[in-house]
């Protein structure tokens, strides 16, 4: 795995730990050489992900829409900003940048982006990875009703075991790894 498509929040959340572990987490990319693709923003866990990438000397790429560059902030000191169109030409292109995708803590867009490419992974449109980072239990009731989702018949067990699920980055990175060689 070259490249990595993180989805976070334009906000840091309340627990310390949210921003500790996006810290983490973008050092441990860091330090296996895998360049960072991501939102594009200034702010939030968005933000330290970048800057933290940018302090390890790694590469960080980011995709903005134009209607958001001021909004959401858009980084100045990465690797590489892509200005796109729309919020589709955004994930369409942060897709395209990367091999595996990964979800740390976020909001409503977090969820939307991470949900849209599971299921372009469902209908053949990708074969790349992707997980959840489960930072202090956050996705823990996400992960429960998914599980209801499989009992009840809506996601196929072996679509639900797809998603790679861990609370520390290395664990998460050696499941995306293994998933996608």
């Amino acid at each position: 795995m070259q490249s990595l498509c993180v989805f976070c929040g334009s906000a840091s959340g309340v627990a310390p730990s949210f921003v500790t572990a996006t810290q983490a987490f973008a050092r441990a990319c860091v330090q296996r050489g895998i360049r960072v693709v991501y939102g594009g923003a200034s702010v939030g866990l968005m933000g330290t992900l970048a800057d933290t990438v940018i302090q390890a000397g790694g590469e960080v790429v980011g995709v903005i829409p134009t209607a958001l560059v001021d909004r959401e902030i858009a980084h100045r000191g990465l690797t590489r900003l892509h200005v796109v169109d729309t919020m589709h030409a955004r994930k369409s292109k942060m897709a395209d940048l990367a091999d595996a995708f990964v979800a740390l803590p976020g909001g409503i867009g977090t969820l939307e982006e991470f949900f849209e490419v599971w299921t372009w992974g469902q209908l053949g449109i990708h074969q790349k990875p992707y997980g959840l980072l489960n930072v202090e239990d956050y996705y823990t009731p996400l992960i429960e009703f998914l599980d209801h989702a499989r009992r009840a018949g809506f996601i196929r067990a072996a679509q639900r075991d797809q998603v790679a699920v861990a609370s520390d980055s290395n664990a998460l990175l050696d499941a995306l790894s293994a998933s996608s060689g």
